[in-house]
């Protein structure tokens, strides 16, 4: 297969899953082992592509985001208490990340941690979903500051690969009464600063890396896959908040359990 073809399937599956509860590294990860391919020659692009994602939730939610970045230059409550919610919940995250950064790369090299966490999770996302009542949708603004400290906890979680950033945070906010809507959009929003950060800091501590092997994924490859994941994770955006206020994430939590018992049996089996 080329590295143009992988570059653009690696995007697309990029996009469609950063946002869901499936856990988009994990899938990455077991993409590297069912494809063949050499996951470390790749590792950098993958972490490069999860900017066209981020870009993907800043043009969706464009005028929102443009009206609080207005509202907080006049210091209004609403803007004032959307940033410091998002500012509060990346801390955890931000502290405890580079604290373990050696660890997560450790763990990032075995997809077998990936399948269990996928199975596991998948099990806990049925379990919440029919035991947990979430309130009515209030706005990220208006989510409680102590709620807030708890999802930037609970998405630390998500340090372990297969876990699923957005599964993180959408089920902890669930789990402490938040809306389905708003739950949601509160993880799209909160991965900007967090994804933001993960991208800046692994590019700057292997910036030699960046081109992934000299020369054999360069930058066409990279455009590629930010395209592809952008555009990709534009539609996901869209339809995902509509999904989950119809049908739940219970879907979400079977989809892992399949996948995950998949990825199992095929890595201790093969």
């Amino acid at each position: 297969m080329s590295e143009t073809i992988v570059a653009i399937l690696l995007g697309i599956l990029e996009g469609l899953t950063e946002f869901l509860p499936v856990s988009s590294t994990g899938h990455l990860i077991l993409a590297s082992e069912l494809f063949g391919y050499d996951a470390a020659q790749w590792a950098q692009f993958n972490i490069v592509i999860q900017l066209g994602a981020i870009l993907a939730v800043v043009v969706t939610y464009f005028r929102y985001l443009w009206g609080m970045f207005i509202g907080l230059l006049k210091w209004e409550q609403v803007a004032v208490r959307f940033v410091r919610n998002l500012l509060v919940a990346f801390i955890p995250a931000a502290v405890i990340g580079l604290s373990v950064k050696d660890q997560i790369d450790v763990m990032l090299e075995s997809p077998l941690v990936v399948a269990w966490a996928l199975l596991v999770g998948g099990i806990a996302m049925i379990g919440l979903e029919k035991n947990v009542r979430p309130g009515a949708d209030s706005g990220v603004a208006d989510i409680p500051l102590a709620k807030v400290i708890g999802i930037g906890f609970i998405q630390c979680l998500a340090m372990i690969p297969g876990t699923s950033r957005s599964g993180a945070t959408i089920l902890g906010a669930l789990a402490m009464g938040v809306g389905r809507k708003t739950a949601a959009e509160f993880s799209f929003f909160l991965a900007v600063p967090t994804m933001l950060g993960a991208a800046t800091v692994k590019i700057a501590s292997e910036p030699e890396k960046l081109l992934a092997g000299g020369g054999l994924i360069g930058w066409g490859e990279i455009a590629l896959g930010l395209i592809a994941a952008f555009l990709t994770a534009l539609v996901v955006i869209r339809a995902f908040v509509t999904y989950v206020g119809r049908f739940g994430f219970a879907p979400f939590g079977y989809y892992r359990i399949v996948v995950g018992g998949a990825a199992i049996a095929w890595l201790m089996l093969r």
